[in-house]
């Protein structure tokens, strides 16, 4: 695996967990009630730590002496690789339970297949996260089910969130140039079966919410190239605006 293809990997691995985490840490103080509002938060908080530990190895495979403080704080929106669906606006609660349904389910299937990489780096993160993603995975699969098995107005609205979002999903799983040196070199899975696990899993929640799956078939692309959305300009300038404000400030 060249050493550019495995620094881009890892900068998936981690721009998907900072981006996600940021995006959670919105409803701090928002959140429907006390409990979930601090729920989301610690959630929130354990993507960033994940992402500060790829960022780590990222600054190693790099070797030019940036921290994990540069990759989240001083990279540009074309220099992120996360995927599109995570940095969707957090719309309402049933809007932010379908994006984390989506992607915990994904996540939770990717990180027990990279405990096994041949990355020990990789490896070492993954089994240090698992608990905390497989946490992750039933909570927002709970609240699918509580949403879409509750009242009339709770089925119908997050039925609709799903519908609106489903379309996102698709790149989860498109196979980026890193994607498919890490598959090669079993340091990454191969994200088809990744995809057979979660649609079985999606589609198991979904019957159990009295859900209906999306008919579409058509798919957003992007992301893991560095292509975005406008919305990634939004996120980038309130989570960097102070370190870019005051570049030699110290703490």
């Amino acid at each position: 695996m060249q050493p550019k293809d495995r620094l881009q990997y890892v900068l998936q691995l981690a721009d998907n967990a900072l981006i996600h985490g940021q995006r959670l840490s919105e409803w701090c103080g928002y959140g429907p009630v006390l409990e979930q509002d601090i729920a989301l938060t610690n959630v929130a908080l354990d993507h960033i730590g994940q992402a500060r530990m790829y960022f780590q190895y990222a600054s190693d495979l790099e070797g030019l002496g940036n921290n994990e403080d540069h990759f989240a704080m001083k990279r540009d929106a074309w220099d992120f690789r996360n995927v599109l669906l995570l940095e969707l606006p957090k719309g309402h609660w049933g809007d932010t339970i379908a994006r984390c349904f989506f992607f915990d389910t994904f996540n939770f299937y990717l990180t027990e297949a990279l405990r096994g990489s041949q990355d020990p780096r990789i490896a070492e993160v993954a089994e240090k996260a698992i608990k905390e993603i497989a946490y992750h995975a039933q909570f927002s699969a709970e609240w699918i089910i509580r949403l879409g098995d509750g009242t009339s107005e709770s089925h119908q609205k997050i039925q609709q969130s799903i519908d609106d979002i489903w379309e996102y999903t698709g790149g989860l799983f498109e196979k980026s140039t890193a994607d498919i040196a890490a598959q090669e070199a079993n340091v990454g899975p191969d994200l088809d079966k990744i995809k057979e696990a979660w649609q079985q899993k999606v589609d198991e929640i979904l019957d159990l919410a009295t859900l209906k799956k999306p008919e579409g078939t058509w798919m957003q692309r992007s992301g893991k190239d560095g292509q975005h959305t406008e919305h990634i300009g939004f996120i980038l300038a309130e989570m960097q605006f102070l370190p870019r404000a005051y570049p030699d400030a110290t703490w």
